[in-house]
């Protein structure tokens, strides 16, 4: 298989040699409003770094700590609200689903399905997903080696997908840590489809405050940079405004006010290790 098969999305192409995608935006769908001012606001970082993008953010958070944990405001609140945000921004749009039966309305809206990490051996929302028609992305299991994605990849692929991309969120590290081994994304990158690196998941503490996640979101810069330089065809990461407030995954998020300057870099990586690799 070859080491790059390019993803379109919508009007960009998504491709481990091509020029890095970024995938952005709300954890949490927590109001259309939210989502509008935070979509404006990387539409002009992006704009300025050069880049292209995708806006992600999930209607439903169906893998919180405690059930006490704010989820998101439903399905088709959140579908109007992607549409309404799409239409305006002229961007394709990513969403998460946790049940196959998501995977059709989702579509019908969403440029690219997800499948969360901890999900990423369910075979029926893996074809459910792939039978749509729309881009799929998987992402890794923490407890998945790299090599084992071939198979969450074959199901896809089985199924009629042709628009597939594989995401590195990082590796359980013992209890409540992750880390990332950087080979990883090599060995992804072998199994033939555009590599994904989740720079804020992979700074997560799974558990840390006890009913909820913690995160050490000042590693998200330093990770990221790490990762383009390996060789990524995207960069995935989730912001908000003020991230102490954040409804879902506030201490790995990045800053809002800190994704131009991040963004401007992560571009400059880019062109210098795919001129060095062409």
């Amino acid at each position: 298989m070859p080491s790059n098969r390019p993803v379109r999305i919508a009007k960009l192409t998504a491709s481990n040699e091509g020029p890095l995608v970024f995938i952005a935006g709300l954890c949490a769908l927590e109001s259309a409003e939210l989502l509008g001012r935070v979509g404006r606001a990387l539409k002009a970082a992006f704009a300025r770094a050069g880049a292209r993008w995708v806006l992600k953010c999930s209607f439903d958070k169906a893998n919180r700590s405690s059930r006490k944990s704010f989820r998101g405001r439903g399905l088709a609140y959140a579908l109007e609200a992607f549409a309404k945000v799409k239409a305006e921004l002229a961007i394709p749009l990513l969403t998460d689903i946790h049940e196959p039966w998501q995977a059709e309305q989702a579509a019908r809206v969403a440029d690219v399905l997800q499948i969360p990490a901890f999900l990423c051996r369910q075979t029926d929302l893996v074809v459910a997903a792939a039978r749509t028609g729309a881009a799929v992305n998987i992402k890794k299991g923490q407890f998945l080696a790299p090599w084992d994605m071939r198979n969450a990849a074959d199901k896809a692929a089985s199924a009629g997908c042709r628009r597939l991309l594989l995401t590195e969120r990082g590796s359980s590290f013992g209890y409540g840590n992750l880390i990332v081994d950087m080979r990883s994304l090599s060995v992804l990158r072998g199994l033939g489809w555009p590599v994904v690196f989740d720079a804020t998941h992979a700074c997560q503490l799974p558990g840390a405050l006890g009913e909820a996640t913690g995160g050490e979101s000042r590693h998200i810069p330093v990770l990221a940079r790490a990762a383009v330089a390996a060789g990524v065809a995207a960069v995935s990461f989730e912001t908000h405004p003020d991230p102490s407030r954040a409804l879902s995954d506030g201490p790995n998020s990045l800053p809002l006010s800190q994704v131009a300057r991040l963004a401007k870099d992560l571009v400059a990586i880019d062109r210098l290790v795919k001129r060095m690799t062409l």
